[in-house]
């Protein structure tokens, strides 16, 4: 009889990859605990914006708590060539992550995750069979298998050793705006393509608030906080109080990062699973969560070893096949983004454009599927090898 660990699994991090690893290991019989180090709700660095693939994640577990469906977008270009397209269908789900996070963590309780909060794993180890997470106070958790899901610079990535090819700072603020400013923006996001080489900003909106961001890689903090500053001033909201100040960094994963270590597999920011053009993560986090927990409580249920290192191993496989093939075409993309922002913009503007904008944000139609067609292969080529910067 196979001798039972303390857990069957244990998942590291409470955000979506966490919440969505829990709740699928739980649902399919396997003893889960989740460790988390802060306490829901809690507000986390995000724009919020659900596409269709999120949304098609999460249908049927939870209740999305919406603040706003977007159907029209604002485009702009170092701040001009301003134009706007509109689509019947919503785009985009605006969400408030500690909104959002908690209905996760509702869900996964529900399928039979315990939950622990404001727990701080300090180590991960391996030994005999088990995986071990190591606590602030000293004590430790035992299990099977352990999903980190702590985010790029969390123990778990370090234990397997991720590697991450692309750093990006965020900085966003949420910013409270007065009824007749919040009508203005209802139903409507801005994108507007940056001056620094692969940045963009954004605008949000959410009822009451605004997230308003910018993105630029890692290394140009001074030129990323300035171009926040203009972008915020140009819209006309400096004068608004802003609720939420905060900068995050976002890790893409290299192509040969590991995702497995024994008994230790990574999920969503840990693995650094996000699309590096857009950086949007929300849907990565969802989609390996799933995978890991699925694959987790197969591996430590199965009572068999051999059954178990299968089952490991399915997830990467899951994973590669899942979702780097879309990781792929974001490099593509943001390679020939960065040298040619304009050509971009000019593309969105036409109906083609416009029309491949609004399948991508349904979920009707992967980047991967996008690059992968004779035509857009060229004419990206075209943009990164001949067109000036």
């Amino acid at each position: 009889m196979r001798e039972r660990a303390e857990w069957d699994v244990v998942v590291v991090g409470g955000g979506p990859a966490g919440l969505a690893a829990a709740s699928a290991s739980a649902a399919a019989g396997a003893r889960t605990v989740l460790l988390e180090r802060a306490e829901h709700p809690r507000y986390k660095t995000c724009g919020g914006g659900l596409l269709g693939v999120s949304r098609a994640a999460v249908a049927g577990q939870i209740t999305l708590p919406v603040r706003d469906e977007v159907r029209s977008a604002t485009f702009t270009l170092r701040g001009g060539q301003e134009f706007s397209r509109s689509n019947a269908q919503p785009l985009l789900a605006m969400v408030m992550r500690e909104e959002f996070d908690a209905a996760l963590l509702a869900r996964a309780q529900e399928n039979g995750a315990v939950v622990r909060q404001r727990v701080q794993v300090r180590a991960v180890e391996q030994a005999d069979g088990r995986a071990t997470a190591r606590l602030a106070d000293g004590s430790s958790v035992t299990a099977t298998v352990l999903i980190g899901a702590d985010g790029s610079s969390g123990v778990t990535a370090r234990h397997v050793g991720a590697q991450f090819a692309q750093v990006d700072l965020g900085l966003e603020l949420e910013i409270a705006v007065p009824q007749p400013v919040g009508r203005r923006w209802a139903g409507r996001l801005l994108l507007d393509w940056g001056k620094i080489p692969g940045s963009y900003g954004w605008v949000f909106p959410k009822g009451d608030r605004l997230t308003v961001g910018v993105i630029a890689a890692r290394g140009q903090g001074d030129a990323t906080k300035a171009y926040l500053r203009e972008f915020v001033g140009r819209l006309g909201l400096s004068g608004y109080e802003a609720v939420r100040d905060s900068g995050h960094l976002t890790r893409c994963r290299t192509e040969e990062s590991p995702l497995r270590r024994g008994r230790v597999i990574v999920a969503g920011d840990a693995a650094g699973l996000l699309e590096p053009w857009t950086r949007e993560g929300i849907s990565f986090a969802l989609r390996s969560g799933a995978l890991a927990g699925e694959y987790a409580a197969k591996a430590a249920t199965s009572g068999d070893p051999a059954t178990t290192e299968y089952s490991l191993d399915g997830y990467a496989a899951a994973i590669n096949g899942a979702l780097v093939p879309d990781m792929r075409a974001g490099r593509v993309l943001l390679s020939a983004y960065t040298r040619h922002a304009g050509t971009f913009h000019k593309g969105l503007s036409t109906a083609k454009g416009w029309g491949t904008f609004v399948k991508f944000c349904r979920s009707e139609r992967s980047f991967a599927e996008l690059v992968n067609r004779p035509a857009a292969r060229l004419a990206l080529s075209l943009i990164s090898r001949l067109l000036p910067g």
